[in-house]
């Protein structure tokens, strides 16, 4: 009599862990915006998530640029108003830059709602809108042997030169408004390096701090104030940023 033993194998299913590490999103749509040394500026992306390490976007910004120089006066003119305005200053300089970037991740792949550290790079064109800076400039006339006060609005030309830096012939800086009809385009070329940090990198929507370098390199000098022998204008504009990132990612 022979006898059989068999014996039954139990097999246990493994457990799946959920991994927010793999690549939820494509698009990515954000908005900058961006303080820095001598200014402040608000931008657009739109990107391509082509991995978890690599996002490649398309940049559009508008800023304002000062220049470190420029020294701000508070007066109360001789006709008794209260006013404010730059000394020297000829013109404002408004940023438009446009560029394409790449965002890289040099940490591990974290859980939802971790951070993700990085760094980011930018490069594309640079145009500088010149905006004639007006001042309103008193002029003291004679009528019928009386002195008569009256208020021009003006930019700095080689016939009010005197009046334009004569502190005591400005009244008050004029509208920011006045000039715009008269904008000069000069074009160069912009970019940015810098630190990316992420906050959430697998989430819907974008959360991410940058800080780094940016520069804006012109073909001449862009005349923000009066050039003298002790105050020249410059071509190249090297400055610190902190840039704070808001937007969304979708399919």
């Amino acid at each position: 009599m022979g006898l059989s033993v068999s014996a039954q194998r139990v097999i246990k299913p493994k457990l799946i862990e959920v991994d927010w590490k793999g690549i939820i999103y494509k698009k990515e749509k954000s908005i900058d915006l961006r303080l820095h040394e001598n200014g402040a500026s608000i931008a657009y992306n739109s990107g391509t998530i082509k991995s978890y390490h690599r996002t490649n976007y398309y940049h559009l910004e508008l800023g304002y640029t000062k220049d470190e120089r420029e020294k701000t006066q508070s007066k109360i003119s001789r006709l008794g108003r209260s006013g404010s305005y730059a000394y020297g200053k000829i013109n404002s300089l408004i940023n438009v830059r446009g560029g394409v970037g790449v965002k890289k991740y040099l940490s591990e792949k974290e859980k939802k709602n971790g951070l993700a550290v990085g760094y980011t790079y930018q490069i594309g064109p640079s145009l500088a809108l010149l905006k004639p800076y007006y001042l309103d400039l008193i002029y003291v006339e004679t009528f019928n042997d009386q002195q008569v006060s009256t208020v021009r609005s003006e930019k700095y030309s080689e016939q009010n030169a005197d009046k334009f830096l004569e502190d005591g012939s400005i009244s008050d800086r004029s509208s920011f408004f006045r000039g715009f009809d008269e904008l000069k385009v000069r074009a160069g070329v912009q970019g940015k390096v810098g630190l990316h940090l992420a906050m959430g990198a697998f989430d819907e929507y974008v959360k991410a701090f940058e800080t780094g370098i940016m520069f804006d390199i012109y073909p001449s000098k862009i005349p923000i104030l009066l050039e003298t022998e002790n105050v020249p204008n410059r071509r190249m504009f090297f400055r610190l940023y902190l840039n704070f990132q808001f937007g969304k990612r979708s399919n």
